[in-house]
This record gives C-alpha cells, sequence and structure tokens, in this order.
C-alpha cells in the first residue's frame, strides 16, 4: 500500500513515515505535502499512486475537511484516514467517508489498525466486480410446493424474521426457510449487509440518512427500491458499523 502524507509540520510527516515503515506489513510513502493546494496538486498529477492519503485537519489555507472533499471526487480516489490533534472533527469525517480517524500522538498498534482497515476496503473494491460476475442468475425458492427462479436483478432485500426469512421484490415477497448467512455467502458482492437481521441488493440501494429516534438515539435508515422507481422505495434500518459500506454501494451506484 503507498500513502500521501499531508500535515504542515514536517517533524510530523517525518514521525508518521518511520510509524508506517515499522508496520508488520510497511506502508510505502511515494509523497508529502504541507497544505491542501499541494497534495490535491500532487493527488491530481499522479491518479492511482497514492491508496491512501493520511491527512491532518488544521492547516494553513483550505483545512484537511475540505481537501478530503475534493479527494472524493477524483478518479481513482484513494482513502483518506484524517491524522489529528483534534477529536471534534470525528463526525465530520465519518460523513466524509474517512477509512479512519487517529489523534495525535499517534500510536503504532492504532496505525497498524487503520492500514488494515484500509486494506481490508481496498480489496472489497478490487474483488467487487469479479464477485458480481460470479454471482449465480437467479435464486431458486420454494413457494407452495413449487421451486420459482428468482432472479437475482429482481432482489430488493432479504430480512430474517423469526424462523423465517422475507425476499422481497418490486412485486412479490417470498418466505425462505434458508438462513441470513447461507443466503449472504451465495449472493456474495451482489449484497450487502445493513443490519443483522438483513441483507439488501447492491443494486437496489437508493438513498441514506441519518433518522434519529424520538428520545435521541442515533439511528440510519437506507431506502431500497428498483432501478425505475423515481425515488421511492421502503425504508430499512441500518445499525451503526455497517453505514460505511452503504455509503461505499452509493458511491459506486454514482459512478456506474
Amino acid at each position: 500500500m503507498r500513502a500521501l502524507v499531508v500535515d504542515d509540520e514536517p517533524l510530523a510527516r517525518q514521525r508518521l513515515a518511520v510509524l508506517l515503515s515499522r508496520l508488520d506489513e510497511p506502508v510505502q510513502v511515494v509523497g508529502e505535502a504541507g497544505d491542501a493546494g499541494a497534495a490535491l496538486a500532487w493527488l491530481e498529477a499522479r491518479p492511482g499512486l497514492a491508496d491512501v492519503v493520511l491527512l491532518d485537519i488544521q492547516m494553513p489555507g483550505p483545512d484537511g475537511l475540505r481537501l478530503a472533499d475534493k479527494i472524493r471526487g477524483l478518479t481513482p480516489a484513494p482513502q483518506v484516514v484524517f491524522v489529528t490533534a483534534h477529536t471534534e472533527h470525528a463526525l465530520k469525517a465519518f460523513e466524509l467517508e474517512a477509512s479512519d480517524y487517529l489523534t495525535k500522538p499517534v500510536r503504532q498498534e492504532r496505525l497498524a489498525q487503520a492500514m488494515a482497515r484500509c486494506r481490508k476496503r481496498q480489496s472489497t473494491v478490487l474483488a467487487a466486480p469479479q464477485a458480481l460476475q460470479a454471482t449465480p442468475a437467479t435464486l431458486l425458492v420454494q413457494e407452495r410446493g413449487r421451486v420459482v427462479k428468482v432472479p437475482i436483478s429482481d432482489i430488493l432485500y432479504l430480512k430474517a424474521e423469526l424462523k423465517y426469512v422475507t425476499l422481497r421484490t418490486a412485486t412479490h415477497s417470498y418466505v425462505l426457510d434458508d438462513s441470513l448467512t447461507d443466503l449472504e455467502e451465495r449472493l456474495g458482492a451482489s449484497v450487502i449487509r445493513v443490519h443483522r437481521n438483513a441483507l439488501v441488493a447492491r443494486l437496489a440501494v437508493r438513498r441514506l440518512e441519518r433518522r434519529d429516534d424520538a428520545d435521541g438515539t442515533e439511528g440510519w435508515a437506507v431506502q431500497v427500491g428498483p432501478a425505475a422507481s423515481a425515488g421511492g422505495g421502503e425504508w430499512l434500518a441500518v445499525s451503526r458499523r455497517q453505514v460505511p459500506g452503504v455509503k461505499e454501494a452509493l458511491l459506486e451506484a454514482s459512478r456506474r
């Protein structure tokens, strides 16, 4: 994995480079920048060279949050890991789809965790096209004593309820005896888990919204619907740990 280190303090850049070199799986520092403008110019001049940008937030000129927003528009877009002394920007970083958020002084163990997460996300994105091709065209479903072939492209979501799993298409609902885990394995990258009791079709994801409960508890929900729907569709709860995956699915859809 190759990294661009962005920090206005030379000593901070140097220390981070040393920590990256000492990882069990060393990360190569292919560039450094002292401000957002220089970093963006570096990335635009070398598309695809950096897999991840380790980015400070408080810098002269545009801050790291603004740079991260611009990075999302690059093709290909490297992952972003914020490295900052300030904890109050964590929520904004999350909204900008950062892979991780490290606070200074950075510990070796915490940096290793962040890089492992980046590698996992990178391998998932690279494997997705191949996995989608390997997905079967139909799913066999037993209904009223007969076997029905449900096209994978018709599936909107699968939801575990009591002892059964409900498979929902735009026009029909099927009740399956299979476990949600088995179905997730069979369907591969064509579905994405949004909750411990629900899978949604990657191509059916329409919107992701933060929907706080009446008691103030933070919550998220995803809207799923057929490709031809004009913004309508059903809403399913999304667990907080699954939000980044749903955001990635939306980002991939916007690029198609």
